[in-house]
């Protein structure tokens, strides 16, 4: 997170919000939070462009506490794409808002009824959820928009490739027509930006630095087989021990991987969308105060993961878009720290990258496993998948035998 020279009393926030700003420890704001927060506390409708990071809660969370945590009335909206990053959101603006009176309920799926009930029957001013289990209140008229006067939408880009924006659109019919609108994203297509500013007025456009992976992460990336990526990751993972965050494409593959890092006395955390919300908020819990120094997820089930100190973000499996690839980037070399980013880049990854380089503006090093340059990983991975073959193929003309089950034996029927 970038720096700037001004300090938070710049911006004319209240006593009580400076206090908690600085028990949180934040000293100086970042440039997404230097640009955006003037013109949030206007009023002004706001597209923020950053990548994950900057401190983008923070610049839409210090305008809403200071514009509605008097308010008796829910008058504040933040919709976030997952559980995690609503969590996270939800966190945050209790933190910043403590003495000022935030009030702040939370709305996800996986928790209960009676827990939605209990929260919107606390008289919050400010409510987080996610798209869909607000839609369920909606229809429900359990949860009253009225008097809503700020929404924010963050992960704007998330949103789309989940498909939520018909949801969006369902819950911005039911909000107040005269209110201000923050929409926050790392990237943006052209058919996010029609969709946002179809319900803003005349948005003020920020965008900071252009959108590319964490600059403090070193990035690695491998051409491999699809073979070679548990050899390859292995290794990786008995270099030293780090916190670190594995992505994998699907539920599946973060089981098996969870499984067979555990298996090398690794303490190991997985976290996908089949995971109750408690289990989801154990594993979380636990990679951040280290019970877990491993975690492997899934990209929606890791969306919103904000840990501090991950040195090591490693893709197992290579991600489908290059929005993908920089929010799985920026999970590491967060705030002031550095990090490693490792990538197993097969065939069928390669026009993935190729898109990749294409919107960075940047040619990535692709590193051959077997090289030079591989080393130590990929040559020693290269030995022992060979030694595993030859065994695996041995096991294979065993069963090939005498003893393999034939239905046409006559000792084999019944």
């Amino acid at each position: 997170m970038k720096q700037t020279n001004t300090t938070f009393n710049n911006y004319n926030l209240t006593k009580n919000i400076l206090k908690d700003i600085a028990a949180m420890g934040f000293k100086t704001p970042t440039s997404i939070q230097a640009k955006c927060i003037p013109p949030a506390l206007d009023g002004k409708d706001i597209i923020g462009l950053a990548q994950t990071g900057t401190g983008k809660t923070a610049a839409f969370a210090l305008p809403i506490i200071q514009k509605v945590a008097h308010n008796m009335d829910m008058a504040a909206l933040v919709l976030a794409p997952t559980r995690e990053l609503a969590q996270q959101i939800a966190q945050t603006i209790t933190n910043l808002g403590k003495s000022s009176g935030a009030r702040v309920a939370l709305l996800v799926g996986g928790t209960s009824i009676k827990e939605d009930s209990k929260a919107l029957g606390s008289w919050p001013n400010i409510l987080v959820a996610t798209p869909g289990r607000l839609i369920d209140h909606i229809f429900s008229r359990t949860v009253d928009l009225s008097k809503i006067e700020i929404l924010t939408i963050d992960e704007a880009d998330h949103m789309h490739d989940m498909g939520f924006l018909p949801q969006i659109q369902q819950i911005i019919d039911v909000l107040p027509k005269k209110r201000q609108t923050m929409m926050f994203t790392a990237t943006m297509s052209k058919k996010i930006e029609h969709f946002v500013r179809r319900s803003m007025h005349r948005p003020k456009r920020i965008e900071i630095g252009r959108v590319t992976p964490a600059t403090r992460a070193e990035q690695k990336l491998f051409r491999v087989n699809e073979d070679e990526k548990l050899l390859l990751l292995m290794d990786l993972l008995s270099q030293k021990s780090q916190r670190i965050l594995i992505f994998a494409r699907t539920k599946r593959k973060v089981d098996q991987l969870a499984r067979r890092i555990s298996a090398l006395n690794k303490n190991v955390a997985r976290l996908h969308g089949d995971y109750e919300q408690s289990q989801r908020e154990m594993a979380m819990e636990g990679f951040r105060n280290g019970k877990y120094n491993i975690l492997v997820a899934t990209d929606i089930a890791a969306r919103g993961i904000d840990v501090a100190n991950i040195e090591h973000v490693i893709n197992y499996d290579f991600p489908s878009s290059a929005e993908d690839y920089i929010h799985r980037i920026g999970r590491t070399a967060r705030a002031t720290s550095s990090g490693l980013a490792t990538s197993f880049v097969t065939r069928s990854d390669l026009s993935c990258l190729k898109h990749l380089e294409k919107m960075i503006s940047s040619k990535l090093k692709l590193i051959h496993v077997g090289s030079e340059n591989s080393k130590p990983y990929a040559n020693k991975n290269r030995k022992n998948q060979n030694k595993n073959k030859h065994y695996n193929q041995k096991n294979k003309n065993h069963a090939k035998g005498k003893s393999q089950y034939n239905p046409r034996r006559r000792e084999n029927k019944k």
